[in-house]
């Protein structure tokens, strides 16, 4: 790799910024600006820098609308969203998916606009960490800060995640390696554990690592809380792991004075799914009769979390959230987007700062071909090519302020550090403006039918 010389022609610097990355949220930042753009990056990973430093080749600039011929065409504002708002409240199912990567300030208006048409309300917990939120329902949630974490934690567990790879300043800023109030010296004073099939880049650096079966996951949790529980284990391998190694460790995490778990996809999406985090729960619950234990997942958008936040204190549940019937309703398999999808119930979709286009299976990325589609984002992508209506929002962190919540629900605020081009609009902005042209419209034909 080439050396990369420092920046050093840039205009101002705006302190403490927030990474608008991934869950880790690491508010510690240094933009450095020239000409109203940010130049350089002090303090984030190489992932947060080139996050923030947004490729201007790819950006959306101007709202657009596909017109007959199947091409997307410039057109002012206002034209947009009335044609967004006239789709929106003429659907019959619409979805609104994403809002992982803006604001809690959009989510608001969201939901109201949701309410208002009977919509499905969702976010990428849907294809991700959901099976860790049916497990919290399920289970409890044995969390802690990672404030706490930094402290305290003497021993780190990394199970189904490599955060060297995804959330490459978790473990030098959060858990193994900063020096914390009980733990002076570091990762000196820290026992890193990974547990994962993979020898992955964090394994490499670990202490211990444990890589069991593809699909053990289920039945390693089970044999450490036997374990724990001083019961005999009759298998002479668990998972592919030899029962003395289970017994070994399970001793050495009874023995800890706090030791914290941090799971990854690795752990939600093999075989046994939310009954993985389920175990993994109840041997914390186990372990915590011995020593102090937290749980915390690996989120990846840096708002994923706040949406499941959010939605849960306003509705009482995380995600898939449907208010077709004029109250909240949650089931999932139900009222989860691909199931919608795939089933070819929605008429109308709105994508607010995601990319389905991109990660959805092919079955319901054909239903989104062949239904009205309006995208609320940043940056062109595979969302754009069949979307109707295109609505340019602005960069949550850099263009504009709003409120995050992080992976183990601490709220951050992210300042803004410059300006938005002036043909693009704040997300906030835009869902309110939809809204209130949704809310005319009902009203213009709720006269009409009473006449």
């Amino acid at each position: 790799m080439a050396y990369e010389p420092p920046v050093t022609d840039y205009d101002e610097i705006v302190e403490n910024g927030t990474c608008a990355f991934c869950g880790c949220n690491c508010d510690d930042l240094d933009f450095l600006v020239k000409d109203g753009h940010v130049v350089g990056v002090r303090h984030a990973c190489r992932l947060g820098a080139s996050k923030v430093m947004e490729d201007m080749d790819q950006r959306l600039m101007v709202p657009m609308i596909r017109d007959e011929n199947g091409e997307l065409q410039e057109v002012d504002w206002d034209t947009a969203l009335d044609k967004a708002a006239e789709l929106i409240a003429g659907a019959v199912r619409p979805i609104f998916y994403g809002w992982s990567e803006t604001s809690i300030e959009t989510m608001k208006h969201g939901i109201r606009l949701g309410e208002l048409v009977g919509a499905v309300l969702d976010n990428q917990a849907t294809i991700c960490h959901g099976p860790s939120l049916q497990a919290v329902q399920n289970a409890g949630y044995p969390i802690a800060t990672l404030g706490e974490v930094k402290n305290r934690a003497d021993m780190i567990i990394y199970s189904g995640s490599n955060p060297m790879n995804s959330h490459p300043r978790h473990l030098a800023r959060y858990s193994t390696f900063p020096r914390g109030w009980f733990r002076k010296r570091g990762r000196f004073d820290r026992t890193l554990v990974t547990m994962d099939p993979k020898y992955s880049d964090t394994a490499k650096m670990s202490d211990i690592w444990v890589g069991f079966e593809q699909n053990g996951d289920y039945g390693f949790y089970n044999a450490i809380r036997a374990a724990v529980k001083g019961k005999e284990i009759d298998q002479d391998y668990v998972s592919g792991i030899p029962k003395e190694d289970i017994m070994e460790l399970a001793e050495a995490m009874k023995n800890v004075q706090f030791g914290a778990l941090f799971f990854g996809l690795g752990l939600t999406h093999t075989l046994s799914k939310q009954r993985n985090i389920d175990m993994a729960i109840e041997m914390l619950v186990d372990l915590n009769e011995h020593a102090k234990w937290v749980l915390t997942p690996m989120r990846g958008h840096f708002n994923v979390n706040g949406f499941n936040i959010f939605m849960a204190y306003e509705c009482g549940f995380p995600y898939g959230v449907d208010y077709c019937r004029g109250y909240q309703r949650y089931m999932n398999g139900e009222t989860n987007t691909i199931d919608l999808l795939t089933r070819k119930e929605c008429d109308v979709f709105m994508v607010i700062a995601a990319d389905p286009g991109a990660h959805y299976p092919g079955g319901a990325v054909k239903h989104l071909a062949e239904i009205p589609v309006i995208q609320v984002d940043i940056h062109w992508g595979p969302s754009t090519e069949i979307a109707d209506v295109v609505l340019p929002g602005s960069f949550i962190g850099v263009e504009c302020a709003g409120t995050s919540y992080r992976m183990d629900g601490v709220p951050i605020y992210m300042k803004k550090a410059v300006d938005k081009p002036e043909t693009c609009r704040d997300d906030e902005w835009i869902i309110r403006e939809l809204h209130e042209r949704v809310q005319k419209i009902k009203a213009e034909e709720a006269a009409a039918a009473s006449k």
